[in-house]
């Protein structure tokens, strides 16, 4: 069964005719192509096409796209607000927190999701968090570091964002 939907995209609105059992994973690959978000274990174990969905954080391959109608988006090409990166793109270079890179865009995008929810502000607290996600490569270490340092900077530039701590 067909239907329509109406989704906004990285701040873009989509009016979309579509089957009612595409999930929003497929979607944003194979009718937008928008490949940042990748396709992992395609059951909702990995993270690794996590997404936000009005502001939280989903697996893209859980959801089904009818069910988003209405909704607010955001893949990791639609992160940055600018020609800047995003604070947690930019801490993932400088700390090296990707090795092959496929596990990347979920990676950031389940971090940026973190940084809106209360979580405790600990590295206990952050593993937790972000324990979602999978890095088959073994990068989890520099992740954590990158997530600190967007933490830290948070506190700084937002004095009622630390009082997560």
């Amino acid at each position: 069964m067909e239907l329509t939907v109406t989704l906004e995209i990285n701040e873009k609105k989509h009016v979309l005719t579509l089957d009612s059992r595409t999930t929003l994973l497929d979607l944003l690959r194979e009718e937008l192509h928008l490949t940042g978000t990748k396709k992992g274990c395609d059951h909702g174990q990995c993270g690794t096409c996590t997404i936000l969905l009005d502001g939280k954080r989903v697996n893209s391959c859980l959801i089904l796209a009818a069910s988003a109608d209405q909704k607010s988006i955001t893949t990791i090409e639609g992160l940055s607000s600018s020609n800047s990166l995003h604070p947690l793109q930019k801490a993932f270079i400088s700390h090296d927190a990707l090795q092959c890179g496929y596990c990347t865009p979920g990676q950031i995008l389940s971090a940026a999701g973190f940084l809106n929810e209360p979580w405790e502000r600990t590295t206990e607290g952050i593993k937790e968090g972000m324990s979602g996600n999978l890095c088959r490569c073994g990068a989890y270490p520099n992740i954590l570091t990158a997530v600190q340092e967007v933490l830290e900077n948070q506190k700084l530039l937002n004095p009622q964002k630390a009082s997560h701590s």
